[in-house]
């Protein structure tokens, strides 16, 4: 797709990935809808970006916030794309985790942009070519410990991708899906960014994974995940998953150690 000219809804717009995506989109002639909740950056962002793109101010977990989203997708003249970047992470193990928090992960990871998909495809369909693009996570394809809920939700959210991208395959909207791998971004608390330390994985700029959603967009790439050897560990996983297993069990005393990161004693 050539975004230049074409109405892209982003939800998460304000967030490190988010901002840099929504700038870069503007750069090259998009027509923004900036999702978020928090008017405030919002308009700070629409400012920097010369106070031209239409704002949605909402809760994209509730159906309230999710109508308002569509109902100004509406209102602008319909939508050629979405692209759903809005998410929440939480790095701790499973059974000290509040069952509070964990359904807000799975309900704006998963089920927020799942519903919010299924009222905008009437919109998108509308359109000679649009696109939905889901940003996933490496982690949707490797089981990681202290990352459960999420990895819950990001799976579910490829899987979803992957369904719907059949669904619709006799229609104009194509379903695209980006995993990328560690990033940094205001996301990650100290403690995820201790472990990555402690087990020597690699983190993207923001700015990188940014383009990288860009490029999907324009070059309707059905699926692609980010990172080496993580790309690499998802092929594996599918095919040995006891490997992966293995080597993630072997590193769990780390991983247990640093979700105390901050906790007093």
């Amino acid at each position: 797709m050539n975004v230049s000219g074409k109405r892209i809804l982003v939800t998460g717009a304000t967030g490190g990935i988010g901002e840099l995506l929504s700038t870069q989109l503007h750069s090259e002639g998009a027509l923004l809808v900036l999702g978020g909740n928090q008017q405030d950056a919002l308009d700070k962002l629409n400012a920097k970006l010369g106070g031209a793109s239409t704002l949605a101010c909402a809760d994209i977990a509730s159906y309230e916030g999710r109508q308002k989203i569509v109902e100004t997708c509406q209102s602008v003249g319909g939508l050629d794309a979405v692209i759903n970047l809005a998410g929440i992470l939480n790095f701790d193990m499973f059974e000290k985790q509040a069952p509070q928090l964990i359904e807000k992960i799975l309900s704006i990871n998963l089920i927020a942009p799942v519903l919010l998909c299924h009222e905008l495809i009437p919109i998108l369909k509308k359109k000679p070519e649009a696109t939905i693009l889901n940003v996933g996570s490496i982690f949707a394809s490797i089981g990681h410990p202290g990352f459960v809920a999420y990895c819950t939700s990001k799976a579910g959210l490829k899987c979803f991708t992957e369904a719907l991208s059949r669904e619709l395959a006799d229609t104009s909207i194509k379903v695209l899906y980006i995993a990328p791998r560690a990033t940094k971004t205001n996301l990650n608390a100290d403690s995820v960014n201790e472990l990555n330390a402690a087990l020597g994985n690699k983190s993207d700029t923001a700015e990188y994974v940014a383009n990288e959603i860009v490029q999907s967009i324009k070059n309707d790439r059905a699926v692609r995940y980010l990172g080496w050897p993580e790309k690499l560990f998802v092929v594996v996983n599918a095919v040995l998953p006891g490997l992966v297993r293995n080597s993630l069990v072997r590193k769990l005393n780390v991983i247990k150690r640093y979700t105390t990161v901050g906790e007093s004693s």
